[in-house]
């Protein structure tokens, strides 16, 4: 029936509008129908499991579910549930009588500006995962929370699916290879529960389990109007998208790695914590990481008995091998480390520690933006003036306290950090190196230059943009350049100088770091 129904919608006389051409997309549950001006979505009358489309009202259920769940995230993207009136062979987009089908209407775009496409293209650009980032972090920080009672989001909901990809897995592989690294995965996947179940009913308890997007990748976010737009969220399933917002933020994360975008894959993981501040879900990321990978290659290895082609058969294998392996390097043991910045505002700090987010894969703290989510409601009287509101040196004190607490705990969930701060003074340098000490791992102070002419253009820079999130003024710099306490011979032992305006400065940075960490 919806085969015949998809051909005689494609009559120009049915629509309000104008229509340029007529293309079909057709996915596994969906019809989508392109006009030019709007596109329209029929669901496909089928029942795989996880979804149940076979009757026309539970059809018409989840339009509606579709329609207003992507408007959380959207604006003029989806834009109404259309009842198909009439007969097959002539039907009508509305009209009086009974349906025989409903079709959600959107807002057409150039499937060019898909985010996986332009990435094939090699268009994406680190501000486009910068506003998904944003994006994604605002969203879930709106999320409705699931409530306690809901049998979701306990840990034994998490750990099911992960369990249910073994079961699923395990017959469809012959080789004892792949066997063997199943058992690994699967045996580690069993020992990271028992250690995280503990915080997996903490994150459920403390309401992290919200109504997400359930399927965030390259291929559901666009460029629309010029701005990104993160689309296509999961209406058929709660158990999908009632998650963890980890688990939502972690499917892109491994989306990106997946597709060799590591370094894009570690700013959009930092970018995520510092806008969300849920630092205490990073025990959980690698573990939902490799969950992620594991549905993906599960989802290749389904379409493996389906197809008789050996070469495509040998590709089906790869790619499952690829997503097996990208879950198992989610398991290995990392190399920690943390680093300080040292030196004034402006001098480029957040320049060269993004720098290292991308190349290492490090979690980024940020004084400026943890000094704002913990005072942010005693506003300076003077903005940017030293000793003043939330710069008083007892909120300092305060800041730098919890910026030490939060690399703790991050370097004991297996990260190295980078603490963005001036670190103009001894003790607070003491007190950052005391914490690589308790946690056994290395100390490096980036020890931050710049001329003072290239400090003025940058302040001025990012004062005229409004989105640094310092209030340093250049009479604030002058003053930390007058009052900061020089490094120690000592802690020159531990430091690396930087010319922040030079790349050249930093390539011999990330370099010395790397011979460091050869297998980073």
């Amino acid at each position: 029936m919806s085969q015949a129904l998809i051909k005689a919608l494609q009559n120009p006389a049915l629509y309000p509008h104008a229509v340029d051409e007529f293309q079909v997309v057709e996915t596994h549950i969906s019809w989508v129908l392109l006009t030019g001006p709007y596109a329209y979505k029929v669901k496909k009358a089928v029942n795989f499991g996880f979804l149940d489309f076979t009757e026309l009202a539970a059809r018409k259920h989840f339009c509606e579910e579709e329609v207003k769940l992507n408007q959380r995230l959207t604006d003029g993207l989806y834009l109404d549930v259309l009842p198909i009136t009439g007969s097959i062979e002539a039907p009508r987009l509305g009209g009086d009588g009974p349906a025989i089908e409903y079709a959600v209407k959107m807002r057409q775009f150039p499937q060019s500006q898909l985010l996986g496409e332009m990435q094939a293209r090699g268009e994406l650009k680190p501000e486009h995962i910068d506003a998904l980032a944003e994006q994604i972090a605002h969203f879930h920080m709106r999320a409705p929370r699931v409530p306690l009672e809901h049998p979701l989001g306990t840990p034994e909901a998490v750990m099911a699916p992960v369990r249910q990809n073994f079961e699923q897995i395990r017959p469809l592989l012959s080789e004892a290879a792949d066997l063997q690294q199943l058992d690994a995965l699967e045996a580690w996947a069993e020992t990271s529960f028992e250690r995280l179940r503990p915080l997996l009913a903490r994150r459920k308890a403390e309401g992290f389990i919200r109504e997400c997007h359930g399927d965030i990748h390259l291929g559901n976010a666009t460029l629309l109007d010029g701005e990104v737009v993160l689309f296509d969220c999961i209406e058929f399933n709660e158990p999908f998208r009632l998650i963890d917002i980890v688990s939502d933020a972690a499917f892109l994360a491994m989306d990106l790695e997946d597709r060799g975008l590591k370094s894009l894959a570690s700013r959009f993981v930092s970018n995520w914590l510092e806008l969300t501040g849920d630092y205490a879900a990073l025990p959980l990321l690698n573990f939902y990481k490799a969950y992620r990978a594991m549905v993906r290659g599960k989802v290749s290895l389904f379409r493996l008995f389906q197809e008789e082609n050996p070469e495509q058969r040998a590709a089906i294998l790869r790619q499952y091998r690829s997503y097996a392996g990208l879950a198992e390097r989610y398991s290995a043991i990392p190399s920690r480390f943390l680093a300080i910045t040292h030196g004034v505002s402006a001098v480029g700090k957040s320049y060269v520690s993004m720098r290292l987010v991308e190349e290492f894969g490090l979690i980024r703290l940020r004084s400026d933006v943890e000094r704002k989510r913990l005072f942010g409601a005693q506003q300076t009287t003077e903005q940017g003036q030293l000793d003043t509101g939330i710069y008083r040196p007892q909120v300092s004190e305060a800041t730098y306290r919890h910026l030490h607490q939060l690399a703790g705990e991050i370097l004991k969930a297996g990260f190295a950090v980078v603490i963005d701060a001036t670190y103009l003074k001894q003790a607070q340098r003491g007190a950052a190196r005391q914490v690589a000490e308790e946690n056994g791992v290395p100390f490096l102070i980036i020890d931050c230059h710049a001329p003072d002419e290239v400090i003025a253009d940058w302040l001025a820079q990012r004062q005229v943009e409004g989105r640094d999130p310092s209030d340093a003024t250049l009479a604030v710099v002058k003053a930390q350049q007058a009052s900061r306490e020089p490094l120690s011979e000592d802690e020159r032992q531990h430091s690396k100088p930087v010319e922040t305006h030079l790349e050249a400065s930093l390539e011999e940075l990330v370099e010395r770091i790397r011979q460091r960490l050869p297998e980073r």
